[in-house]
């Protein structure tokens, strides 16, 4: 192998922790993985990989060298695929990881417009709203909710997703209608926890200018947005959700908006993608496409 394809076979090892997964993903068979990485170490004469039986993972060494070679293969890739005849647009396989009924709603029914102005990218959409390690995972972009985790991801701000207070007629019905904060002890929420930490989200408004929360009482927790607005739609509480997901609900009068003057904090939306992704073209063309439909769609 040339250096370029040592420090390709190498990179690959490293985003798949592993020789044999490496070596499906290249297409090659385990052995000359392998080999290629004891050429790459003899000839930089350091070890670059600890391996056990079930992992492998990147010395001090290694990890110095991912970080420039992960730039100099996409960049080769970007400047090869110029003589390949695709000059006029990006081409291979983009993997992209979404929250669930962002996915659903907003980034799958739009997908044709996309895959018909770039004919020669192939998308592999995950809709998911667990944790994914990009690097592990071989994604090549998140797109995130809420406050982000420090790391060594880069982040591109997209904006601010709206949240608002909804409820059904029947249990505005039955209940009243809040006025404002000081009427939420007397009401009950469908209340959320969160799939990971099994941690309930505080009902959250704003008022003099700071951000206020109370955990409010209610006999329905669940742990995902699909299920919150089931729950809200039959009758079982208030609820906090971003304005998109309710939409239609709200325009055919199955919700209703309440407490309008008292809506939480909007929560930020980012795209996250490694370092080794600044040269894809494919991700750039992606990022300027999802942008304007975020816009569209989300933040209005």
């Amino acid at each position: 192998m040339d250096r370029i394809d040592l420090f390709a076979t190498f990179v690959c090892v490293v985003d798949r922790a592993s020789f044999t997964k490496a070596a499906a993903t290249l297409g090659q068979p385990r052995s000359s993985v392998s080999a290629a990485i004891r050429q790459l170490e003899d000839r930089l004469g350091t070890r670059l990989l600890h391996r056990t039986t079930r992992h492998v993972s990147p010395t001090q060494d290694g990890l110095a060298l991912y970080e420039r070679c992960v730039r100099l293969v996409a960049e080769v890739e970007d400047v090869e695929a110029l003589f390949r005849g695709e000059a006029e647009g990006p081409a291979g396989r983009l993997r992209i990881d979404v929250p669930g009924r962002i996915g659903r709603l907003i980034l799958a029914p739009a997908l044709p417009d996309f895959l018909d102005r770039y004919p020669g990218i192939d998308v592999e959409l995950g809709v998911t709203d667990r944790a994914v390690n990009l690097i592990e995972d071989r994604v090549d972009c998140v797109l995130r909710v809420g406050p982000l985790a420090d790391s060594s991801l880069i982040a591109r701000s997209l904006g601010e997703l709206a949240l608002i207070n909804v409820a059904s007629p029947a249990y505005l019905a039955r209940r009243g209608t809040p006025a404002g904060p000081q009427d939420l002890p007397a009401h009950q929420a469908v209340n959320y926890a969160s799939p990971s930490s099994g941690r309930l989200d505080d009902w959250q408004w704003r008022e003099d200018g700071q951000s206020r929360g109370l955990i409010m009482g209610g006999r329905v927790t669940v742990n995902s947005a699909e299920a919150s607005i089931a729950c809200c739609l039959a009758g079982l509480g208030l609820l906090q959700i971003p304005a998109y997901d309710v939409a239609e609900h709200l325009a055919a009068g199955e919700l209703v908006e309440v407490m309008p003057e008292h809506r939480a904090d909007p929560m930020p939306v980012a795209l996250l993608y490694p370092h080794r992704q600044h040269a894809s073209r494919r991700l750039r063309v992606f990022v300027d496409w999802l942008g304007p439909l975020l816009h569209e769609r989300l933040f209005r």
